[in-house]
């Protein structure tokens, strides 16, 4: 196949944007991938769910409620991966004996 990079349409080379680099995303205005991890022992898919609907709750004035975007393969043990969308803050330890940390932010380029 044809190399088109330096190809020109006009004033402009199909190259000129080839392999930028931007801050920016697809999948929300705002993503967040955190951990949950369980204190001690594993973790049930009750208690995933009960971590999950705090964090999808806003509880009172200072916490925020967020949208689970995705949920990586639970299979019970430490950390399960978490895809969340939202533009607050995700709070640290939203049910006793759970810690919940941010990993990654992806957020849209204005």
């Amino acid at each position: 196949m044809a190399n088109l990079i330096s190809s020109t349409v006009g004033s402009t080379t199909f190259g000129a944007n080839y392999e930028q680099i931007v801050n920016t995303q697809g999948i929300g205005g705002r993503t967040l991938i955190v951990t949950i991890v369980k204190d001690s022992g594993d973790m049930t898919e009750a208690e995933l769910a009960t971590v999950l609907k705090a964090i999808t709750s806003a509880r009172g004035s200072s916490q925020d409620a967020f949208t689970v975007a995705g949920i990586a393969d639970f299979d019970g043990t430490d950390p399960v991966y978490v895809a969340l969308q939202g533009t607050g803050t995700v709070e640290a330890a939203p049910v006793a004996g759970f810690t919940v940390s941010t990993v990654a932010s992806f957020n849209l380029a204005v």
